[in-house]
């Protein structure tokens, strides 16, 4: 691949101007396996390499037409965008996805917080989203953050047979980080909009301050 994740270390600090307020470069951190493989635990995959990946696909909720556009740019190693996944993202989905005012995107942007996992969770959501669909993605990122920490194989697992997904494919993306590629273009896109911390949130090309909901909320509503 073009990218790798050694080139996710460099440049962050220079790299643009707002999310100043969330996670803000590499700090390497523990809690993965490296170049070994992951374990399976109790579901017992065989993992294979997975082929003919979509690096394409956009996981999207909302509207697809909406005239707002909410792009959200996150860091699964992230703890800033687990609060926000987890306390904030849950009121502007209520308030404005259901009634199809915003078309509301995932966008990755590795920092890596965790260089071991920012790249493999991210791809095993997207593989997630990619087979079974935008709802499974968001279901498998909210169990993801929930386990944030405690990255592993069976977790991994775990949040996509949450999700209504093949456990065992999570795991092979996440393995042979299946969508390295895609998340390295959503990072460049990123840093080419000023992004140099996660999370960071855009509405219509404007980077809301902070990530708090009412401050999303407020600016969907002056958007509209």
């Amino acid at each position: 691949m073009e990218h790798t994740r050694r080139a996710m270390l460099s440049g962050v600090a220079a790299g643009g101007v707002v999310g100043v307020t969330g996670c803000l470069g590499g700090s390497g951190g523990s809690g993965g396996d490296g170049g070994n493989s992951l374990e399976t635990g109790e579901y017992g995959c065989e993992l294979t390499e997975p082929s003919d990946p979509d690096l394409e696909y956009r996981p999207t909720l909302g509207d697809p037409e909406a005239d707002v556009v909410v792009r959200a740019f996150e860091d699964f190693t992230c703890p800033h965008c687990a609060t926000y996944k987890l306390e904030h993202f849950p009121a502007v989905r209520e308030e404005f996805v259901a009634s199809g005012e915003i078309r509301y995107e995932h966008w990755d942007f590795p920092i890596p917080v965790n260089e071991t996992w920012a790249v493999p969770v991210a791809s095993a959501a997207r593989g997630v989203g990619e087979r079974a669909g935008d709802e499974a993605f968001f279901e498998f990122s909210s169990a993801a953050y929930e386990s944030q920490g405690d990255y592993d194989g069976p977790t991994l697992g775990a949040a996509a047979e949450a999700a209504g997904a093949d456990p065992c494919a999570a795991i092979a993306d996440a393995q042979f980080s299946t969508y390295e590629e895609a998340s390295m273009d959503d990072r460049d896109e990123g840093e080419s909009m000023g992004v140099s911390g996660t999370p960071t949130i855009f509405v219509n090309g404007e980077a809301v301050d902070g990530y708090d909901s009412g401050a999303i909320i407020d600016a969907i509503e002056s958007a509209l």
